[in-house]
């Protein structure tokens, strides 16, 4: 008699033989690249971001599309509020639904004046307004700074969506849309980082507490870090990966918790990977999410383990490899990295499908 397993992972999706050459290529240039400097953490934050916004990195500065808008979100703080931009369906379509789009940069870099095009996109393939949130960084803001604008400003969304917008908020994630030049001397790797799946795992567990009546129909974070403990590694690579490395990642965590011992890190409001997820599926509460990781990408086992715990709680958490993607890979052009296109139509496919049409 044959056994039948009752976890099934489609282990073919991380087998080296269905990485292209030209990805093998690009991970290769790019893992060069890795050692160059300077790096945030030599120059510091507030420097590093000029020279970003001034384009004297491996990324050109901010494209702001004129059709997005700017606004504010008040914050808990008396006297402070939330910087935010706008994006709505192109054409005039009617909103059918909003998405809480949060931004990466490990807790550290970029802003939503970066994020114009992978909300439009988000707007474009199923009719959303899409609100960008302008939460406070690392290391200016450490934890609980920035989450805490996060829930603020999707409290804020609840609330507040149906009128501001005509529908509710039904969507939220985190991704970075800003390509990479490979043709740059300078490092490419202190840019795409993953705090924005971080943030909306930990936005989304805040609304199960905050609204108990309120529902997501999906999440969307793309290859986030869930466990900041940064527990020894079990990649199943033998090879550094390429755009984030193990020493890449200890700088972005030591900035977001400074000061922090491991076990304080594993608190379930710093890493959504400890988080009592059954007591939400048990109720039938649990979002139905779609996690996206590259093979190449060293938070691979960050997303395969937070997507079980998903699923034993009871939630429905679809998983999608991209075989030999890097970290990062939906920020790159789609005629560089072929899984750019794919990861971005699983994406449309995923919320149309939660949405209803």
């Amino acid at each position: 008699m044959h056994l039948s397993s009752d976890l099934f992972l489609n282990a073919s999706k991380l087998s080296p033989v269905h990485v292209s050459e030209a990805d093998t290529q690009l991970n290769e240039k790019l893992l060069g690249m890795t050692v160059k400097g300077p790096r945030w953490w030599e120059v510091g934050a507030p420097k590093f971001r000029e020279l970003m916004r001034n384009s004297k990195t491996a990324l050109p500065g901010p494209v702001l599309l004129p059709q997005a808008k700017p606004f504010l979100i008040p914050s808990r703080e008396k006297g402070r509020a939330l910087s935010c931009r706008l994006v709505m369906p192109e054409h005039g379509r009617q909103v059918k639904g909003v998405f809480m789009h949060i931004h990466g940069g490990g807790w550290v870099l970029m802003d939503i004046d970066y994020q114009d095009s992978f909300p439009q996109y988000l707007a474009n393939v199923v009719d959303l307004a899409v609100v960008s949130i302008g939460y406070r960084l690392a290391p200016e803001h450490p934890f609980p700074e920035g989450p805490e604008d996060c829930y603020d400003a999707a409290e804020w969304l609840v609330d507040s969506s149906e009128v501001r917008f005509g529908a509710p908020l039904t969507f939220a994630g985190g991704e970075v849309n800003r390509p990479y030049c490979t043709s740059c001397s300078r490092n490419p790797t202190d840019h795409i980082k993953s705090a924005g799946a971080h943030l909306t795992i930990l936005s989304a567990l805040h609304l199960l507490e905050a609204r108990s009546n309120f529902r997501f129909r999906g999440l969307i974070p793309s290859f986030g870090p869930y466990d900041l403990s940064m527990p020894p590694p079990m990649h199943h690579l033998d090879h550094p990966q390429p755009i984030l490395t193990k020493e890449m990642r200890a700088h972005f965590v030591d900035a977001f918790l400074p000061n922090t011992k491991p076990e304080e890190r594993r608190h379930p409001s710093v890493s959504p990977f400890y988080a009592d997820l059954k007591c939400y599926g048990d109720e039938d509460r649990l979002p139905p999410v779609l996690f996206e990781c590259g093979t190449e990408d060293c938070l691979l086992e960050d997303t395969v383990l937070m997507a079980v715990r998903w699923q034993m709680a009871g939630g429905e958490a679809v998983v999608k490899f991209y075989s030999g993607a890097p970290h990062g890979f939906l920020a790159f052009p789609p005629e560089m990295v072929k899984s750019t296109r794919k990861g971005l139509e699983a994406i449309g496919e995923f919320m149309r499908t939660k949405i209803g049409e």
